[in-house]
Parts: C-alpha cells; structure tokens; sequence
C-alpha cells in the first residue's frame, strides 16, 4: 500500500482517470506519472514469455500510486495466459511459491464477526475475483455463511460460480488479493460498482505510506502484481467512489469499507470499541475515511 504527500482534488472520477491513464497519467488521480524503476522476471513452466521480462513501472507524482506500464500494453489474450498460467502453476507447485496465501481464516472470521454484530449482511456476498474459493469455502464450513463467487482467470470446477451476466449488486463484495492486479482504472470501477448502495467493500492487498523503489519488495514478487496502492491513493478512491468510514483488521490484513448511507454507519465506531473491549485486543481500527494503518514504508 502506498504514500502520498502531495494534495489532489479527489473529484477525478473514474472516466476521468479513465482518460488521463491512456495518456500516461495516474489512474487514480489523473496525475502525471514518472518511471520509478524497473524489474527483470524469470519464465517459468507455462508462462507465455519464455524469456526474462523486464517490466517498467511508473509512479504517481501525486498520490504515489504505482503500476506497471509494460503489463499496461500486453493484449488481453497475453494477460490472461499469464494470469492464468502464474496461479496454475504456483498453486500447484506450493514449494515454488513466491508470494503468501491471504489468511483466509482470520478473513472468514473478521467476516462473522461484523456479520453477528449487524454491521455488514453476510447474506447477500460476492467474492470476486474469488481464484480456488478458499475463503468462501471457510466461511462456508465453519461459519455457516455462503458467498457466491465470480473469477474471470481461475475457478476450482465448482458449481458455485456465477456467469458475468449473472452479476448483480450486492451488500458485501469480498475482494481478497485483486487490487494489486488491476491494469486500468475500469477493473477497478468495476468491483466498486457491483457494491448495493449503503453497501460495504472488503478489501485484501498491501496498502502502505510508500511504495518503495526496489524491484526485490516482497510484493513485486508475483509477476501478476501490477498496481501498488498507497494511503493517499486508497483515500482518494474511498472518496470518488462514496465511502464515508473503514474498518481495517491486521490479523485478516482487510479493510471493510462502508458508503455513505450504510444504516451502521451512526453506531460503527461504537461497536468497534465494544468488540474490541470484549475480546481485550485491537482487533478492528475504525477510522472516517481510510485506514491509513501501515505507515512503515
């Protein structure tokens, strides 16, 4: 997650940003953008390059978000043999992988917990961008809650998997390790518009002050990790897109995001007081506006 210093108006929307990301410019903010640095990938079996990458990413000036100008400019049909072909083979070859499995449990249970407190409606979920469905499949066996799912690269073979003209909107969209795949300012408008008014967006990705400029960060080691959020910019977003407060649980390394007219609003930071009180530990951090909570970057 990432860093911000400089202050943007945050009225750019999504076609804005839209717009200015053709031309080179962020696609958070509609700022200029600068190379910041550049990283050499390995091929591995399967991948659709079977010679090193080098990959240039630039920088936001602005609000520090950072993405991937190379994976930018592969067709879709290429992106989506890498896509699928790095999560094939790493989740099949577990002693090869490179990055961490989010903490599904702590996810599912970050879940229940709000769910029972009446904070968020469990009931009516999407997990999208879901991959294998691991965290649904948890919430499913040990909380008794059931989330549909929706992934446009990998599935399990399941039959729990909605068509994209299935989709709707929903209370909660559970977006767990997407944010930092994204390669245009519509991959991201498009999660944010399958949340129900007064709904709630959980999130799972590196959120922190700054990105740091070193190809050998532990979150470039993914080849699909293309954008690098910072505080800055998550705050810009929550604010072009109508989120008025957000909860962030470090030991599910999510932020829930509630909209303006979410009915719990008036009482959150009341019931996050009282559920951490109950269980003697800062489980949940409350904040109007983005959690800003990892700062060490």
């Amino acid at each position: 997650m990432t860093s911000a210093t400089l202050a943007v108006a945050p009225a750019h929307g999504g076609e804005v940003a839209a717009a200015d990301d053709a031309q080179g410019r962020c696609l958070i903010c509609a700022g200029p953008t600068d190379h910041y640095f550049s990283k050499t990938y390995a091929p591995y079996p399967g991948s659709p390059f079977p010679q090193p990458l080098t990959v240039d990413y630039a920088r936001c000036v602005h609000c520090g978000f950072v993405v991937s100008r190379t994976h930018q400019q592969m067709s879709g049909a290429v992106w989506s043999a890498l896509n699928s072909s790095w999560h094939h083979h790493y989740e099949n070859h577990l002693d090869q992988k490179v990055s961490n499995a989010p903490p599904y449990a702590q996810q599912a249970l970050a879940i229940a917990m709000l769910h029972r407190e009446g904070l968020i409606d469990a009931g009516d979920a999407l997990d999208y961008a879901a991959g294998y469905g691991s965290l649904a499949k948890c919430l499913a066996r040990y909380f008794g809650l059931r989330a549909r799912l929706f992934d446009r690269y990998v599935h399990d073979g399941g039959n729990d998997y909605l068509d994209e003209a299935e989709l709707g909107r929903y209370a909660l969209v559970i977006n767990s390790a997407m944010f930092e795949h994204v390669l245009d300012r519509a991959a991201l408008d498009e999660v944010n518009g399958l949340v129900a008014d007064g709904g709630v967006l959980m999130m799972h990705t590196v959120v922190c002050e700054r990105i740091p400029k070193d190809p050998d960060w532990f979150y470039l080691a993914p080849m699909v990790h293309t954008a690098f959020h910072t505080n800055r910019s998550m705050e810009l977003l929550m604010q072009q897109w109508g989120y008025a407060a957000s909860l962030y649980a470090p030991a599910a390394k999510s932020w829930f995001l509630f909209k303006r007219g979410h009915p719990a609003l008036p009482r959150l930071e009341g019931a996050v007081r009282d559920i951490n009180h109950a269980l003697r530990a800062p489980f949940f951090h409350h904040k109007a506006g983005f959690v800003d909570y990892w700062k060490g970057f």
